[in-house]
């Protein structure tokens, strides 16, 4: 269906990876990883013949058609959401308009009507008649109602403009789909429905996600790039990882007990192959992970940050009270009398369509925005550490390297002691004098989480701390966020870290908030999904 032969690509000289011979096949979803810059949005650039590879060539099989996730928001503008979503068959939308338009001839003749006949059979061949209707459903099934299907693009809420760009991927059939990072600014109903879509989809479909669940759910296999090399494995993301670390134990300890690391592996992939019984796809992995042999196990050389949150003094009894805060901006009402206590064993995921509302909570949590009504009250011996959504003024008009920039959040100056802290977010040798005004979206993040470990607080909040994270540092960052033994309240996007860290959901409504203890999943099925935007 689709195959690459001894490909590779570079740029002013930096090989991002070479040599590449894989084949996708039709029936499966390869989920495309690797750490920040290693070439995953370039390598679906290549095989859809937006970038010409440095060597090496791109095969699909005759006839067969591409759709491709488009990045650009703006590019359909001037067309309604309907029209956009049938372009993603450009030959059946052009069709469409060429055998309208000769019916519009007022000199319609003989020719025209010859012309008119043929296209009205390829129309009706490529699936013409229920294009609108097949539109629709796609739309509707992620979250666009139908009253905007006439609406042009450019008068629509970029939000709804990522998910009409989506449906014109899914639309038409199509025998191969690249998506990058389709499930950002999804909903959680739209992210299950298109899960679903892509668990049926019997084409090929190659996705770049940062969502470990989402790759779980939908992953037959992962395509891994690594060192300048793209690896092929069998298996969800979840399989990828277990299996990656326990080959790298089997490697270090090659003349130990090898015997026994092997038979360890042997049994994680017979365990896998129990499992994920949902799906056509989950079918056919558990008989591809059945023919497996350690051998075909991956062997990542990827670094892993370490992320450990460790409180100076335990927290006594009274943690935090937050009694009905209202708080209103721009005549909207963000927060409407909002009122709860923080228990001793609580991680509180806070939820809620309205972002803005969210962030205002913990940014009047924090002290930075005062309530309009209503009051918050921290323990006295509770200390805080806060993640805010945007962290670029900890950044902005910065001339520290840093080194020097950890180094005015600590009391221990010595170069030696914030080392540690850098180095276990990956910082290490000169990059610690690296100037903060530099540093990629990433690594800001991994920054403000070294000045966190820092800090020795005993309550920890995070406002959407995954956003610019790798798959390995979200991992990190959850099992960070899991160990900590004292509260935390966060918001975040990615699905697993809510499910594992939270044990208590508030949601921000309209008229106040929704609080259970519980996790997240079980949440959404006790209140039928109510859905926080992503």
């Amino acid at each position: 269906m689709l195959s690459v032969n001894d490909l590779s690509i570079n740029f002013g000289g930096n090989v991002l990876f070479s040599r590449v011979d894989l084949q996708f096949t039709p029936g499966n979803c390869y989920g495309i990883i690797g750490a920040n810059g290693a070439g995953k949005s370039t390598f679906i650039k290549i095989l859809s013949g937006e970038l010409e590879p440095s060597t090496g060539s791109v095969t699909i099989a005759a006839k067969k058609r591409m759709s491709v996730l488009k990045q650009n928001q703006n590019m359909y503008d001037d067309y309604t959401v309907m029209d956009t979503v049938i372009m993603g068959n450009q030959r059946l939308y052009d069709c469409g308009r060429e055998k309208d338009a000769i019916y519009d001839k007022p000199d319609f003749d003989d020719a025209d009507g010859i012309r008119a006949a043929e296209l009205e059979e390829e129309f009706a061949e490529l699936g013409g008649w229920e294009a609108e209707s097949d539109a629709s459903r796609i739309l509707q099934g992620l979250g666009v109602s139908p009253d905007f299907h006439g609406t042009m693009m450019r008068d629509m809420d970029p939000r709804l403009k990522v998910k009409v760009l989506l449906a014109q991927a899914l639309f038409g059939s199509p025998d191969i789909i690249l998506l990058d990072e389709p499930t950002n600014n999804l909903d959680l109903a739209s992210v299950v429905w298109l899960e679903d879509f892509l668990m049926d989809y019997e084409g090929t479909v190659l996705v770049v996600s940062h969502d470990r669940y989402f790759l779980n759910n939908v992953c037959t296999h992962i395509v891994d790039i690594d060192y300048g090399k793209i690896k092929m494995y069998v298996g969800n993301y979840d399989f990828w990882y277990e299996s990656s670390q326990l080959m790298q134990k089997l490697i270090k300890d090659q003349n130990k007990k090898a015997e026994q690391k092997i038979a360890e592996l042997q049994g994680f992939i017979a365990r896998f192959s129990a499992n994920k019984s949902k799906s056509r796809q989950a079918t056919s992995r558990r008989k591809l992970l059945d023919k497996l042999t350690v051998e075909e196990l991956p062997a990542s050389g990827r670094r892993y940050p370490w992320v450990g949150f460790k409180a100076d003094r335990e927290p006594g009894k009274d943690r935090l009270f937050v009694t009905e805060v209202s708080k209103t901006v721009d005549g909207v009402k963000l927060l409407n009398n909002i009122s709860f206590i923080v228990g001793k064993e609580d991680k509180i995921a806070i939820i809620g369509k309205n972002e803005l509302a969210v962030t205002m909570l913990f940014k009047i949590l924090m002290g930075e925005e005062e309530p309009d009504s209503g009051t918050v009250k921290w323990g006295a011996s509770t200390t805080q550490a806060y993640f805010p959504k945007d962290h670029n003024s900890y950044f902005e008009n910065c001339d520290y390297d840093l080194m020097d920039w950890m180094r005015q959040f600590s009391d221990d100056k010595r170069e030696s002691y914030l080392r540690t802290f850098l180095g276990r977010m990956l910082f290490s040798g000169d990059d610690v004098y690296k100037p903060v005004k530099v540093l990629s979206g990433g690594e800001k993040v991994r920054c403000m989480i070294s000045k966190m470990m820092l800090s020795g607080a005993n309550v920890l909040l995070f406002d959407q701390p995954t956003n610019h994270l790798d798959l390995e540092s979200i991992a990190a960052l959850n099992n960070g966020m899991e160990a900590f033994k004292y509260n935390i309240i966060f918001s975040s996007h990615d699905h697993q870290l809510t499910q594992t860290v939270a044990n208590r959901i508030i949601e921000i409504t309209d008229d106040g908030i929704i609080d259970r203890m519980c996790s997240f999943d079980e949440y959404m099925n006790l209140t039928g999904g109510t859905i926080p935007e992503r």
